[in-house]
């Protein structure tokens, strides 16, 4: 039944191609759009890292490699080590996970959005690099399948939303402080790779995080009760006569 269910959420992100506008004109004026709000802001980093991500080749390698691997690795080990932990881990958990990406479904829908790497003036360091990886020049996707993939998924980024369930979950159930820290080491490092390689803006790591808290947050009151133990039955039967133990020792 739990890969049914990622099945038929990976099913149901192929169908968005289908529905969603890819129309690359309101694309490529939603993200400018979107730049001209983060520059209000002061958070328009994109064009500073990924010029640190291309002039720095083994950053801009790792950084692609990371990209198109600990998405889908970290997150699958995490939901494994969630599903051994037993229901009470694993079930609230992977609710939060399928709202949060259920919420970004929709805006992909409703918004798409041009990636940095579609607007002139940053550079796909995927593309840039493909040579040393199985995938092409069209995001993660492998040669060849870039087709099946749908570009304008920009906003929200689910990269930065399941990276930070991956350190909610284990920030939650883990009690070792390395796991922890290795966890949100991952979800910074993640934002930070996303951005590096002109696959999304800053805000849209923003609104990937906002999608998982909103999960969460909804979905708090169908947490499950932990198991607590319970008391040891009391003995049945007549309790003993004292007199007996008095004459016995007698």
């Amino acid at each position: 039944m739990e890969v049914a269910l990622v099945l038929g959420l990976y099913v149901a992100y192929s169908l968005t191609r289908l529905v969603a506008d890819d129309s690359m004109a309101p694309a490529l004026e939603r993200a400018r759009d979107l730049l001209h709000f983060e520059r209000w802001l002061g958070l328009d980093l994109e064009a500073g890292l990924n010029q640190l991500f291309v002039d720095q080749s083994w950053l801009g390698l790792a950084g692609s490699f990371y990209y198109a691997t600990a998405h889908y690795l970290v997150t699958g080990i995490a939901l494994i080590w969630l599903w051994r932990r037993g229901p009470t881990a694993y079930l609230p958990a992977r609710r939060a996970l399928m709202l949060a990406t259920a919420i970004a479904l929709v805006l992909y829908v409703l918004l798409p959005m041009a990636p940095p790497r579609m607007i002139d003036g940053y550079v796909d360091v995927l593309q840039l690099s493909s040579a040393h990886g199985w995938w092409g020049g069209e995001a993660s996707a492998p040669r060849g399948l870039g087709g099946y993939t749908n570009q304008l998924a920009a906003f929200p980024s689910m990269h930065a939303g399941w990276a930070l369930w991956v350190a909610w979950v284990v920030q939650r159930e883990a009690r070792s402080r390395v796991l922890r820290a290795l966890a949100w080491t991952h979800a910074l490092v993640t934002s930070l790779v996303i951005v590096g390689t002109g696959n999304h803006w800053v805000l849209d790591a923003v609104v990937g995080w906002a999608a998982v808290v909103a999960a969460v947050v909804a979905l708090r009151p169908m947490r499950l009760p932990r198991p607590t133990r319970r008391a040891a039955p009391a003995p049945s039967g007549p309790p003993p006569d004292p007199s007996w133990s008095t004459s016995a020792a007698g």
